[in-house]
């Protein structure tokens, strides 16, 4: 694994944060109360930050100051530049399962890295599982982790 940023994050209690590109209404509004209470809380939250409604989580979670950690499904390449003081800060870890070479996510890269993070995390919170979908069937493989928002 690459990692940039604070690697004790991985040692701390994390909740993996997975949710579908498209999805129902009302969805979104429960996924921004769950991101404020995790940040109320202090909560490490794990998430790709992929999905329209993952990086909008993420927008709400850089405004505390707890820490978290991007699972990203391409090398470290490019980091957002709006990430840096939070990895000075030492509360933002990036990760990935492929160097640098590797530029673009697809499909299958993508489904690797849900489940490198639903293997490191203690519970996953999944807003929203396309019915047929990677992500129903990663949650399948990983029943006693998995809380449904």
């Amino acid at each position: 694994m690459y990692s940039v940023g604070n690697e004790e994050l991985l040692m701390l209690h994390k909740i993996a944060f997975l949710c579908s590109r498209k999805v129902p209404d009302g969805v979104a509004a429960k996924a921004r109360r769950w991101a404020d209470e995790q940040r109320e809380q202090g909560r490490c939250v794990i998430s790709g930050y992929h999905s329209p409604l993952e990086k909008e989580v993420l927008c709400r979670l850089l405004l505390g100051s707890q820490p978290i950690i991007v699972a990203m499904a391409q090398g470290l390449r490019r980091i957002d530049p709006e990430w840096e003081r939070h990895i000075s800060a030492g509360r933002l870890l990036v990760i990935s399962r492929y160097a640098e070479s590797v530029t673009h996510p697809c499909e299958s890269k993508c489904y690797q890295r849900n489940r490198m993070m639903m293997d490191l995390a203690d519970q996953a919170v999944i807003a929203h599982a396309s019915p047929g979908g990677k992500l129903e069937l990663l949650c399948a493989t990983y029943p006693d982790k998995v809380i449904l928002l």
